[in-house]
C-alpha cells in the first residue's frame, strides 16, 4: 500500500520502561499464528452489533475476501491486557473496512476510536474515498506489545504492508510500497477505557521502518 506516514501525538505519553525496544522482543503470550482475521467472503460492511460479556454491544467488523488483516501473535495471558489487544485489533479492522467500504463516517471506527485519533482516522479514509482507491490485498499485523497504566493503555504493533495494495476503483489499477520504501510501518496507540469497558483508541502515530519484518 502506498500511504503517507501519520503522526498524531497529543496524548501518546509512553511511560518509562514502557514495552519496546522498536518491535525487536516479542509480542503478547502465545507465539505466532497463522489465522487470518477477517477472511470472510463477501463484503459486509455494515454488520450488526455482537454482544460481549461485558455488555458494550461491539459491532462486529468483517473485512471482504479481496483484502486479509493478518493478526499473529495477538494473545496474551492477561485478561486486561487481552481486552486491549482485541479493541486495538477491532479499531485497525475497522478503518480498513471503512476505507474499502469508502466510508469516512463509519460507525465501527467511531466506536473503537476518539478524540485526536478519530480526527486522524477520518482524514486518512477521506483521502482514499477522494482519491477513488480502496484496498486490495493483505497486511500481517504482528509483534504486539501492551502496557497498563493508571492512565490508560499502550499498544505499540507492527504492520507488513508489502503484500497490500491502494486499487483504483475505476480503472483497477494496483499500486504498492514502492521499491525504496519499507513496507513495515509500526504503530504506537494509546487506549483510555470507556464507561462501557471499551478500550477506545486516543491517539496515534505511525512511523516507516520503525519495526522488523
Amino acid at each position: 500500500m502506498n500511504r503517507p506516514t501519520r503522526l498524531v501525538t497529543a496524548a501518546l505519553t509512553v511511560s518509562a520502561a514502557l514495552l519496546l525496544t522498536a518491535c525487536g522482543s516479542g509480542g503478547g503470550d502465545g507465539g505466532a499464528s497463522d489465522k487470518i482475521e477477517g477472511a470472510d467472503g463477501g463484503r459486509q460492511p455494515k454488520a450488526s452489533p455482537s454482544a460481549r460479556p461485558d455488555g458494550a454491544g461491539r459491532p462486529e467488523v468483517k473485512l471482504p475476501g479481496s483484502f486479509k488483516a493478518d493478526f499473529v501473535g495477538w494473545h496474551n495471558s492477561d485478561p486486561k491486557k487481552q481486552a486491549i489487544l482485541d479493541d486495538g485489533r477491532e479499531r485497525l479492522k475497522a478503518e480498513y473496512a471503512a476505507v474499502i467500504d469508502a466510508d469516512p463516517q463509519a460507525g465501527a471506527v467511531s466506536f473503537y476510536t476518539s478524540q485526536q485519533a478519530l480526527k486522524s482516522s477520518r482524514t486518512y479514509i477521506k483521502g482514499y474515498v477522494d482519491n477513488n482507491h480502496t484496498l486490495v490485498g493483505a497486511a500481517r499485523v504482528f509483534n504486539p506489545q501492551v502496557s497498563l497504566s493508571d492512565a490508560g493503555g499502550v499498544l505499540f504493533y507492527c504492520v507488513d504492508e508489502s503484500k497490500g495494495y491502494t486499487e483504483d476503483r475505476k480503472t483497477k489499477k494496483r499500486t504498492g510500497t514502492p521499491d525504496d520504501v519499507n513496507p513495515v510501518l509500526q504503530y504506537r496507540t494509546t487506549l483510555k477505557k470507556t464507561p462501557e469497558g471499551v478500550w477506545s483508541t486516543v491517539s496515534l502515530e505511525t512511523e516507516r521502518g520503525g519495526c522488523d519484518k
